[in-house]
């Protein structure tokens, strides 16, 4: 759900304009995720054969993604390589291991875990640009970490994966390499080849591309959802106790980092949303295709959460930039 990224001082855009159709449907984009996976719960049967369509559709996610890059974005990293692979190491450090720990400490079975740490192993969300904005946070830093941790989730994930969820499943590494180019990377750079030869065209439809990502994403929810109706009415509870710790923890490790690292205040705020924030689309596509059913709930329930605490601390980050101002 990336946009045109605005400059952290920048006005507020007019109605209209991609950036406010992006924030608009971030603030929605949690009830669309909430009731797909209601109606993927009370009619299981609707979705029973959708399950081979999920890589297609994060697919789709991804190509919306790249749409929206520009070369802008790359130099972003060749001007502050420090923050930018701070971030980075950040990201697929701080989430890949709060993940691990979660399991442990709560005790999930093996499918749940598995699941869990996937979502920790998995790059940046695809909002996390918007929400540093809303929340007056150094976009141009989320951007760059949002774009690098996404092209190199096939190097990242599926070893990261191997090592912290081997434990409770066999994780075919080399396979989830291969998924995560198909559905992920290849689609970001149709996208961006897209952008970059008809940009013009492109630049007229960039206002609904967010309201597209949310849409498919909700359909991959209520696909997961469905995929294990049964299961979710005994482990829902405490999957919905990892997904916050697991979030919540990571937002404020995130903005730890930043802090502890003297970037200043925009861009730890950016940090805490590259951190806390993940793709849970492809999480879910990944334990979906590698594990069950079961082991991609996590991840559906990330959805729908990473978005409110998001929108919610970016609310309180930006009243808090507005006092100081």
């Amino acid at each position: 759900m990336q946009t045109d990224h605005p400059s952290p001082g920048k006005p507020a855009p007019a109605p209209g304009t991609p950036d406010r159709a992006a924030r608009r449907a971030v603030t929605v984009f949690p009830l669309l995720v909430l009731a797909a996976g209601g109606l993927g719960l009370a009619t299981p049967g609707t979705f029973g054969g959708w399950k081979e369509s999920v890589p297609y559709l994060l697919g789709v996610v991804m190509f919306c993604m790249g749409l929206t890059m520009t070369p802008q974005d790359f130099k972003g990293v060749a001007r502050r390589p420090w923050a930018v692979a701070l971030g980075l190491v950040a990201h697929y450090v701080i989430m890949p291991g709060l993940g691990w720990l979660i399991a442990h400490a709560l005790d999930l079975s093996p499918q749940l875990a598995a699941g869990v740490i996937l979502v920790g192993c998995a790059p940046s969300g695809t909002a996390s640009n918007v929400v540093t904005y809303l929340a007056r946070g150094d976009v141009a830093l989320s951007v760059s970490v949002a774009t690098v941790s996404t092209v190199l989730a096939p190097l990242v994930t599926p070893p990261l994966t191997l090592l912290l969820a081997g434990e409770y499943l066999p994780v075919d590494a080399g396979s989830m390499v291969t998924d995560i180019l198909k559905t992920v990377l290849l689609p970001v750079i149709a996208g961006l080849v897209v952008r970059l030869c008809f940009g013009a065209y492109v630049d007229r439809v960039l206002g609904a591309l967010p309201w597209l990502s949310a849409g498919t994403i909700a359909v991959i929810v209520a696909v997961v959802v469905a995929g294990s109706a049964e299961a979710i009415k005994s482990a829902a509870g405490l999957v919905f106790v990892a997904v916050v710790l697991h979030n919540g923890l990571g937002l404020a490790l995130g903005y730890g980092a930043g802090k502890a690292a003297r970037l200043g205040a925009p861009a730890s705020r950016a940090m805490a949303f590259e951190v806390g924030m993940q793709n849970s689309g492809l999480a879910a596509s990944l334990a979906t295709a590698h594990f069950s059913p079961l082991a991609a709930l996590p991840a559906a329930v990330f959805s729908v959460w990473h978005n409110v605490s998001g929108a919610v601390v970016a609310a309180w980050m930006s009243h808090r930039a507005r006092r100081a101002a």
